[in-house]
């Protein structure tokens, strides 16, 4: 992912936010593949910061994945097409795109089930070793490349990367019009969570999380209800009732745990009726001791989702039609030089009243 030369009309460097090593990101220029016959070159116009991104920037690790040299960061990112492959038929110059971040091998069995986000070949913007999309200029497959209709933005298609997340993980636990949903986290993925699981057709969503000015924005973002709880064990028993009290004599059908840490997914399998499913979206703890016994019992599945497939078409009309607003999670923007990209991981690393943090390039 990181030979050949500068960009083919105005022979400008190519420049991206490099994490070169622990809290230090750095703009270096940064030499594009060749243009392959599928592929596009496209000028980055807008580009969100993920919490895996900050993850990389603190740690120089996110699970199994490990920063061992220095890497281009970013993935959620829209942009404009400036050069097409000589066998690119379905897009031009000059059209604005949403890019979804991963490619997979199409060789494997899962790639070939339909299923290519668990391909182990899996090629991720800004997954070691592979570069992402902070950068001027990116080149990318282009049936990766999704065209947006001429009412969204560049930032509204940068954000159909994070809204894939939800939208994955609402088919994965077919949610629809008889399905009560709890959303335990009301971060950005929590929040495009529960803004999905109302265009799938949820009537009651409520939302669970530690900070009250997140559980305000979930409030505006229409929550029927939300519930503040600590980050102490010891209290679920009680905070499972409040959350049964808040959702309604039905109970809670979908749980969604948008953190991934002990005491979320223990509330989440507590507060979820016998029947129901929880799903973990959130990746917090690798390791978990929880009450999977007794929701065995009540026959309570438990739903692992990893990224998403085939999602941005559905994205894209959900925003397009207006069941979906990501607006108002875009939160603070920033441009693209050292100061500002260095400001804008610090805002989004704060988190506070920062959301979605976006880079206007």
């Amino acid at each position: 992912m990181g030979k050949g030369g500068k960009s083919h009309q105005e022979g400008e460097e190519n420049m991206a936010a490099w994490l070169v090593d622990l809290n230090t990101l750095k703009i270096q220029p940064f030499k594009l593949p060749p243009l392959g016959p599928h592929d596009v070159r496209v000028r980055m116009k807008a580009v969100g910061i993920c919490g895996s991104d900050v993850h990389f920037l603190k740690t120089l690790r996110l699970a199994d994945f490990v920063v061992k040299e220095p890497m281009v960061i970013g993935h959620e990112c829209a942009g404009i097409i400036e050069e097409i492959g000589s066998e690119v038929k379905n897009l031009v110059p000059g059209d604005r795109v949403a890019l979804e971040p991963g490619i997979g091998c199409w060789r494997c069995d899962l790639c070939k089930e339909g299923r290519y986000n668990i391909c182990p070949d899996m090629k991720f913007f800004a997954t070691p070793p592979v570069h992402g999309s902070l950068a001027r200029q990116v080149v990318h497959p282009a049936d990766l490349c999704f065209k947006l209709p001429d009412n969204l933005s560049l930032e509204e298609g940068a954000m159909c990367e994070p809204l894939s997340v939800a939208v994955h993980a609402c088919r994965r636990a077919n949610i629809g019009p008889e399905t009560n949903v709890l959303v335990m986290g009301a971060g950005p993925i929590g929040l495009v969570t529960l803004l999905a699981a109302r265009a799938f057709g949820a009537p009651r969503v409520v939302i669970v999380d530690v900070d009250d000015y997140r559980l305000s924005v979930a409030n505006n973002l229409g929550a029927d209800g939300v519930v503040k709880v600590s980050t102490n064990m010891q209290d679920i028993p009680e905070e499972v009732e409040r959350i049964c009290e808040v959702m309604g004599a039905v109970g809670v059908h979908v749980t969604f745990d948008c953190a991934g840490f002990n005491k979320t997914m223990s509330t989440a399998l507590t507060a979820t009726r016998a029947g129901g499913k929880v799903c973990l979206v959130g990746l917090g703890h690798n390791e978990m001791t929880v009450p999977l016994t007794p929701a065995a019992a009540r026959e309570v599945d438990i739903i692992g989702i990893f990224r998403y497939k085939n999602t941005w078409p559905l994205c894209i009309e959900l925003l397009r039609s207006g069941k979906i607003d990501v607006k108002p999670l875009i939160t603070h923007r920033f441009g693209f030089s050292q100061k500002e990209v260095e400001e804008a991981f610090e805002t989004s690393a704060r988190g506070g009243d920062a959301i979605k943090v976006m880079f206007n390039l």
